[in-house]
């Protein structure tokens, strides 16, 4: 049996320190028992193991698993371990080792069966509830030991969002990708939670950038200070869900002289983007907005870049109207997507002299699918070329549609929209691997 125990975040069973020689605590393990204590460096020195236990500290996951299983092994082979204390494992983990922690790893390689998980306060509620707010509406992203431009993209998109830290995904970094960005954004930065030296700090992005952070943060909450409480009770945890359609009509968005990618383009370039939660989209030539708007009510990061003033005022407001937060860049492409984080998806409406080099930026950067929307079939040819040209695998569309029209008399007729040209770029993935 390999025995779980969650510490450090505060009341709860195993917390830090409680578990000791001297004899366990109500859940806590009984070291008598105990041949190998597994966790990180901390944990094991406040702990208070007993010498004769084995102990193995966390650092590459896989060293530890493999001296887990050989403890397993030889204790089913009548090998009690040091001093015949028995064949009990324990590890220690912060918080809740069954949320984003060890028990995952442990139950695909032993069987969940295998496991006698003890957790203490997950750090994220901890840190919640240090804060004064509920969390079941909130967004959680671990960004520990992962690439952290998931958990930016997910902090760009939500009003409410904890990230679990790590090693280069901390508050500097966090702060650093979201400062300037125009969202209304704070931080909650929550630090040795349950132990002495526990702080919670609130600041804005620029001030969390501008530090050095101990190794001690444990979760990092980023809050939209006039979002903070759902509108009503929910019933399902987590943030909202998504809307139920897309490709809203053109008159739920402002726009100028009917200068909106119409919604039946809109539709198939939704699915060609694929937007979703922790993603990033590009909107070049945004003109209102509405392929931005659409992509973040489907949970992803959104930035509408737009060279018009007017266009760009019309982006904020959208986004404002429907509830949404999209970065909005004033300026003209592709100059202005040079200091731009690169994005999963790419949307580029509208032509003009830099068409060309805008796809191919965008191709270049994307890391999924760049979709291209054109009136003009001349400029077929040069799109296709860039996307290809950057490695894309390139497809297309000729999209003509009709749509129904009353007539008098109670009769109705196919009024004919102007045929566009949908072009996309998909770059290829190696077969298994994620997209």
């Amino acid at each position: 049996m390999i025995t779980v125990v969650g510490t450090g975040t505060g009341t709860g069973t195993g917390t830090a320190g409680a578990v000791t020689a001297a004899g366990p605590p109500p859940g806590g393990p009984d070291w008598r028992e105990v041949s190998l204590a597994v966790g990180a460096r901390r944990h094991l020195e406040a702990a208070g193991i007993p010498p004769e236990v084995r102990r193995v500290v966390l650092g590459p996951l896989a060293p530890a698993l493999d001296a887990i299983g050989e403890r397993l092994t030889a204790a089913r082979a009548g090998d009690g371990g040091p001093g015949g204390r028995g064949g009990r494992v324990v590890v220690l983990a912060s918080g809740d080792p069954g949320f984003f922690g060890i028990v995952r790893a442990l139950a695909e390689r032993f069987g969940p069966r295998a496991l006698d998980v003890r957790p203490a306060v997950p750090s994220v509620a901890a840190a919640f509830a240090r804060a004064g707010l509920p969390w079941d509406d909130a967004a959680v992203v671990s960004a520990h030991g992962r690439d952290p431009r998931t958990a930016v993209n997910v902090c760009r998109a939500r009003p409410k969002t904890a990230v679990l830290t790590g090693p280069g995904a901390g508050p500097a970094e966090l702060g650093a990708a979201l400062a300037g960005t125009g969202l209304r954004r704070t931080l909650v930065v929550a630090s040795a939670l349950g132990t002495a030296g526990e702080r919670v700090e609130r600041l804005s992005p620029a001030e969390a950038a501008a530090r050095t952070w101990p190794e001690t943060v444990n979760v990092v909450l980023c809050l939209d200070e006039d979002r903070l409480l759902a509108p009503a009770a929910r019933s399902l945890a987590g943030p909202p869900r998504p809307p139920a359609g897309w490709a809203l009509p053109e008159d739920a968005f402002a726009h100028r002289d009917s200068m909106i990618t119409k919604y039946e383009v809109r539709a198939l370039a939704l699915a060609r983007l694929g937007p979703g939660p922790g993603d990033l989209v590009w909107d070049i030539g945004a003109g209102s907005g509405s392929v931005a708007v659409e992509c973040a009510r489907l949970g992803a990061a959104a930035i509408a870049v737009e060279r018009a003033a007017d266009g760009a005022g019309r982006c904020r407001a959208n986004a404002a109207a429907h509830g949404v937060d999209v970065q909005t860049v004033h300026g003209a492409a592709p100059a202005a997507l040079a200091d731009l984080p690169d994005p999963d998806a790419v949307f580029v409406g509208g032509g003009g002299r830099e068409l060309e080099s805008i796809v191919s930026l965008s191709a270049r950067r994307a890391r999924r699918t760049v979709v291209v929307t054109l009136a003009a079939l001349d400029r077929v040819p040069a799109v296709r070329a860039a996307l290809g040209a950057a490695g894309l695998v390139a497809d297309g569309v000729l999209l003509q549609s009709s749509r129904l029209s009353p007539l008098p008399g109670e009769v109705t007729r196919l009024a004919a929209g102007n045929p566009v040209f949908v072009l996309w770029g998909t770059r290829p993935t190696t077969e298994g691997a994620p997209a």
